[in-house]
């Protein structure tokens, strides 16, 4: 059977299959799970093989477009003084961005400590203003409960002489 391609060398797309003309899924077992214990251990010492294959390929691929991209990157003296230049521009705006943030945490500080030492020197002052007040009102009182226990005292001691002969 030859196989027809298109212009640009695919095979033509194959009509889809309604669910009335599927196949009907395989049985459970199939032929890629191993079926012996044999064949089972040598499916896993394959892949304790591949796995470790596989990742250093992979790592080698990843290495190799970065050194191609390094090299690309860095190709001329022009091309690398251009890339320190832009290193050196986002180094500067993050330096810059780091001492605005330092400013304006300082600043956040300072205020917060200018207000709660104001807070503490007015409320310093109220408890002074009410305690020598409470001292004068106790004083007070106590002078004129002193005036008066003197009157009185005075008043028995003449009462006293009076009655004596």
């Amino acid at each position: 059977m030859a196989t027809t391609s298109t212009p640009s060398g695919r095979k033509p797309a194959r009509p889809r299959k309604t669910a009335a003309t599927r196949k009907p899924p395989a049985s459970t077992t199939t032929s890629t799970q191993p079926k012996t214990p044999v064949e089972q251990v040598q499916e896993m010492a394959e892949r304790v093989v591949l796995v470790p294959v596989g990742a250093s390929l992979v790592a080698r691929d990843n290495l190799v477009s970065s050194v191609k991209g390094l090299a690309t990157k860095y190709r001329t003296r022009a091309s690398l003084e251009r890339e320190l230049k832009r290193y050196e521009r986002r180094g500067a705006t993050a330096r810059n961005r780091f001492e605005r943030q330092v400013r304006k945490t300082r600043t956040r500080f300072e205020r917060e400590l200018r207000q709660r030492r104001t807070r503490v020197e007015r409320t310093v002052r109220q408890n002074r203003r009410r305690f020598e007040r409470e001292v004068r009102a106790v004083r007070k009182d106590f002078e004129r409960q002193s005036t008066v226990l003197t009157s009185r005292v005075e008043k028995l001691v003449s009462d006293a002489q009076g009655r004596l002969p």
